[in-house]
């Protein structure tokens, strides 16, 4: 799915801004809107507010933040006549986690699933003049979605009934309209879809491309490709607006002399331009921007354009007070500022897709992305009794035969590759954070989803899954079918937490194992860390305290430092973030190596000093 510009062509406006919001009268999967068609009318007893946004912080009570069931949004656009030959089309970037849309009354689409953008074309319910907008999303999640939850509906003493969403993750389930909502004008006959493959010889790149238009929806349709190819012209820009490269045709190659390669931190971007024509006219013309980079995992190290890479960055979350998760440029802008003043340069879209404005923000700032899909606490059994995943004798529930949510595991893999096989940031796909991967079936589960993933992206990236702290790692079921080991670590912190000595030499002994198993397949930690309470201190190690955070860290890049095969570490987490409440959070998750308002803890100084040490290529133990 192509992110809306405006160009020659086409017309992008957005309706964000304050929308009219209500709850639906009674709690539950049902809620009554649908069958009093809220849909109909104007929303009455509405609110105000913003979008984009989550709206559970913009409510002061616990039963409004913690509302389970549909909530209802409302707007209106005020429209022109469109015209015989263009489409208006209504795109929502997000809708967290399920939404039914109507125009004017009328059902117009319904997506599933909270962190990838659907669109519809509207013209048939719009009138010339105001229109009503109204969308009803779903909060509900239960083993169907991802991320899975489980759903109840108990009956007190009392009488009353208590309905409850507990989420299978560890950070807040924020809900809601949290990405742009835009309308824009396409042309009939327009292009659809575009895939670029970017590699380089030497000092020349090479783009295999693919074009999709409305004429021709699967790209490959014989009878008319002749007459297509004649009427799709393609041009490289550089960053200095020079055309360094043509082709024509719906498909082909391009060479680019003197090419300025994508690296981490150090990004170039191109233009891709392509351009639609009908009779000499142009119809359609669409901006691409995309940078030449090659990714490859071969001899146990990670390499971006041929060179080995380690990766300095973190897990983080779309998360900021108020607005939840909320799209905040000037958050995101910020946040990469400060990965670069640290020396990090990478992250993890823990644990769900990241908006594309993100996502095009990492392609310009030269931060490489691990892209992860929803596929978080994939388990029956969530909670923060984690002894008994060390305790060979827990009996486990059987999760690969509970679950039903490999139909939306398959759909979000499609909308994560589709929309994002072009981004140059984007140097591998995560399937999933923490599953139950060492529970018998769980191969079975994954293996038709990693076909999947490297069967649907064009540029071959590697294929992952983050991997939780187990009993027994050589009976992992996920390892096997990655490409690169990433693994959640928390020696120091749940496990033998405040006994640093004793939880290096676990971890230590753990990588040994890793490297036995798998000699030729690098590894990540992709989360390790431990909660810190900013401005606790004490002269000892004792845990929350910010001396005992930069020491839990020292302890574990010491034995980092000792493996061949471990090619990156990614702090848990960037910053504090929101979660559901529970005795094991003091107002929410405080690994953070900032607070949520972004302000250093102890350890961030650092990490800078070693960061700037570690080249991000040419990096070799």
């Amino acid at each position: 799915m192509l992110f809306p510009i405006t160009t020659e062509t086409r017309t992008v406006t957005s309706l964000n801004g304050v929308w009219r919001f209500r709850f639906d009268p009674v709690r539950g999967r049902d809620g009554e809107g649908f069958a009093k068609r809220f849909f109909d009318r104007p929303l009455e007893n509405a609110v105000s507010m913003p979008v984009p946004s989550a709206w559970n912080d913009l409510f002061e009570t616990q039963s409004e933040r913690d509302f389970v069931g549909w909530v209802w949004y409302e707007t209106e656009f005020a429209q022109r006549e469109p015209g015989d030959d263009v489409n208006l089309v209504l795109r929502f970037g997000s809708a967290t986690h399920r939404a039914m849309v109507y125009v004017n009354g009328h059902f117009v689409t319904e997506h599933v699933g909270g962190f990838t953008p659907f669109e519809a074309v509207i013209d048939e319910h719009v009138t010339p003049g105001v229109n009503r907008l109204t969308v009803a999303i779903c909060t509900i999640l239960d083993y169907s979605t991802l991320p899975i939850g489980t759903y109840s509906e108990t009956e007190l003493p009392d009488g009353s009934k208590k309905i409850a969403n507990s989420p299978n993750f560890d950070f807040f389930n924020y809900t809601g309209i949290q990405r742009p909502v835009v309308l824009y004008t396409l042309p009939r006959s327009r292009i659809t879809d575009i895939t670029i493959v970017p590699t380089y010889t030497g000092t020349t790149g090479t783009v295999e491309y693919s074009v999709v238009t409305t004429d021709d929806p699967l790209g490959i349709a014989q009878g008319i490709a002749k007459r297509i190819a004649s009427d799709i012209t393609v041009d490289v820009v550089d960053e200095a607006g020079k055309t360094v490269a043509t082709a024509s045709g719906a498909s082909g190659s391009i060479s680019i002399p003197d090419v300025k390669l994508w690296n981490p931190r150090a990004a170039y971007l191109y233009d891709f331009i392509v351009t639609l024509k009908r009779d000499g006219k142009v119809i359609d013309v669409y901006r691409e921007p995309f940078g030449v980079r090659t990714v490859e995992v071969r001899d146990g190290r990670f390499l971006i354009n041929g060179k080995p890479f380690y990766f300095k960055g973190f897990g983080k979350h779309e998360d900021a007070a108020i607005r939840g998760r909320g799209l905040d440029d000037v958050f995101n802008v910020k946040d990469l500022r400060l990965i670069k003043w640290m020396g990090g340069n990478s992250l993890r879209t823990s644990h769900y897709c990241y908006s594309e404005e993100f996502m095009r923000l990492c392609d310009r700032e030269g931060i490489v992305v691990i892209d992860e899909v929803p596929a978080v606490g994939l388990m029956l059994k969530f909670s923060f009794d984690l002894s008994s995943l060390m305790n060979p004798g827990a009996p486990r529930p059987k999760t690969w035969e509970t679950v039903t949510c490999a139909d939306a595991h398959q759909a979000v893999i499609r909308e994560m590759i589709a929309r994002d096989k072009n981004h140059p940031c984007v140097v591998m796909w995560s399937l999933t954070n923490e599953s139950e991967s060492w529970e018998p079936g769980a191969g079975k589960y994954f293996a038709p989803l990693f076909d999947l993933a490297r069967e649907l992206d064009p540029g071959k990236r590697p294929v992952t899954g983050v991997l939780m702290q187990s009993r027994d790692i050589s009976k992992d079921e996920v390892a096997p079918l990655s490409d690169v080991v990433c693994i959640n670590r928390y020696y120091g912190w749940y496990f033998s937490g405040g006994d640093l000595a004793t939880a290096k030499v676990f971890l230590e002994k753990e990588l040994a194992q890793w490297h036995e198993l798998f000699p030729d397949k690098p590894i990540i930690v992709t989360e390790y860390g431990a909660d810190t309470i900013a401005g606790f201190h004490d002269t000892g190690s004792v845990m929350f305290t910010e001396e005992y955070q930069a020491q839990y860290y020292e302890a574990n890049h010491e034995v980092f430092d000792k493996f061949r095969l471990v090619v990156g570490e990614h702090a848990w987490n960037f910053a504090d973030f929101a979660t559901a409440q529970n005795i094991m959070r003091a107002q929410g998750n405080k690994k953070g190596l900032f607070t949520r308002d972004r302000q250093p803890k102890q350890a961030v100084f650092a990490f800078k000093k070693r960061w700037e040490a570690i080249p991000d290529l040419g990096h070799e133990k």
